[in-house]
């Protein structure tokens, strides 16, 4: 099984960011735990992360026939980035979104998820677990056929 991990804009800033909404974890931390989940669990992935838009729609498009599921925070683009949606719809591979922070307990603006709408699930407010949680539902949800 290969799963796809993006991550968006400013999640290479954990650790360094408002430590009282994301954690203490550093990036670095978050990229071993992930691989140590795929690890575990018998998981190709392959990691990405970029603070641009349209880098991500191309990695998205990339992912076409080459990946099982994608794991993804959009990060800031969550709420505002139709492209990304888009994307998501056109390759139609199983995707599940991932958010560090509970975002449905925060700001008015980040109530609305445009990557939510393509994905089959949503993981919020569990930190680096939510990541886990992302990657044993969606091996679950491919090998189990949904």
């Amino acid at each position: 099984m290969r799963i796809l991990v993006i991550n968006g804009p400013n999640i290479n800033m954990l650790g360094i960011r408002e430590k009282d909404v994301y954690g203490n974890g550093s990036y670095v931390e978050l990229l071993a735990f992930i691989e140590k989940v795929c690890a575990e669990n018998d998981i190709d992935v392959h990691l990405f992360q970029s603070n641009h838009e349209g880098a991500i729609v191309d990695v998205i498009q990339q992912a076409y026939a080459k990946f099982d599921g994608i794991v993804i925070n959009p990060a800031a683009y969550t709420h505002t980035s139709i492209a990304i949606l888009d994307a998501l719809k056109a390759v139609a591979i199983p995707t599940v979104e991932v958010h560090l922070s509970n975002v449905a307990k925060r700001e008015a603006f980040r109530q609305v998820s445009y990557a939510g709408m393509a994905a089959v699930k949503t993981f919020m407010g569990l930190g680096f677990e939510g990541y886990k949680e992302a990657l044993l539902f969606l091996k679950q949800y491919v090998v189990g056929g949904n």
